[in-house]
């Protein structure tokens, strides 16, 4: 198991060097530059921005400095936001993104594995229609279409959740966000552990303990729920790319302070090196999560093994 660990770790440098090289390139390639303004700045300021921060050196040249700051964790200064590093913009923003992602998908595999199952247990009636009716639904309306939604609902018809804003340490700005980032995944986790439990409750050793005499909750519990989970297991950094995509909207309708904002910004500013270091942040994110399910999957089959 260590070894494969290690194996995949160092399997992830080369796929961030890749990552790096082709968002370096690309958001370059992209028309405009990051001092590009509405009222055209003059020759002189021009020159002076751009030798201020390398972009008049050649395109090589500007990628080798670029790699040789990475190596010693140096992501550069934003080009529009004066006077703060990518670093810091990023430290400013990444636990706003992660409190909101891991309650989101906290919550969508809690509930996700509770309607999977009651649906799986319950097979062909009405509640088990009526539960994969609304994971369907779940699946095929998005976040930014879900969020207006509830704020709609619950922030200006109802009053009792604020719209958009950030305080805190507050669980109120923190509830519409999170509902709407989770209901995607959580109706495939859904889906996914009724498909695995209703194969695994054929299984003939649950057959066997059923016979038994073991309690129901029991055979769910001790027997059937962990290989159940295997499809879940293998959609947990799936899920991990959906709530951070549908972060970048949901941030910038909701008004919360977290890096999908910037990302967004970035983009539309060609701030490049801000751009590069939220690729490189959510790239390592969503590495080390198809790492965590690889490990995951040895914890829930024991008969799965990365080695000889």
């Amino acid at each position: 198991m260590l070894r494969y660990f290690l194996k995949r770790l160092a399997g992830a440098i080369p796929t961030l060097f890749i990552i790096v090289t082709l968002t370096f390139f690309l958001i370059r390639a992209a028309p405009g530059g990051p001092f590009d303004q509405e009222q055209t700045l003059p020759p002189e300021i021009m020159a002076n921005l751009q030798s201020a921060y390398g972009l008049d050196r050649p395109m090589w040249v500007q990628y080798s400095r670029y790699l040789w700051a990475l190596v010693h964790g140096d992501f550069g200064p934003s080009f529009r936001y004066k006077d703060f590093t990518v670093t810091e913009l990023i430290g400013q923003g990444f636990p706003v993104t992660l409190e909101l992602g891991t309650i989101a998908l906290s919550l969508a595999l809690v509930l996700g594995i509770l309607i999977g199952s009651f649906a799986a247990l319950r097979s062909n009636s009405a509640a088990d229609h009526a539960a994969m009716a609304l994971a369907v639904a779940g699946i095929a309306i998005p976040s930014f279409v879900v969020l207006p939604m509830l704020a709609l609902l619950f922030g200006i018809h109802f009053r009792w959740l604020p719209v958009a804003g950030w305080e805190a340490g507050s669980i109120r700005h923190l509830v519409l966000p999170v509902v709407a980032l989770a209901l995607p995944p959580l109706a495939y986790i859904a889906r996914l552990t009724r498909g695995g439990m209703l194969e695994v409750l054929r299984s003939h050793f649950i057959r066997t303990a059923i016979a038994k005499g073991l309690p129901l909750h029991t055979v769910i519990l001790r027997h059937a729920l962990r290989p159940a989970l295997m499809p879940v297991a293998g959609y947990l950094a799936p899920a991990v790319a959906s709530i951070m995509t549908g972060s970048l909207v949901v941030e910038s309708i909701a008004g919360l302070p977290g890096v999908g904002r910037y990302l967004v910004q970035g983009a539309l500013n060609r701030d490049y090196t801000l751009v590069l270091g939220m690729v490189i942040l959510y790239s390592t994110v969503l590495i080390g999560m198809g790492l965590l399910v690889d490990l995951l999957y040895a914890w829930l089959d024991p008969r799965i093994r990365f080695e000889r």
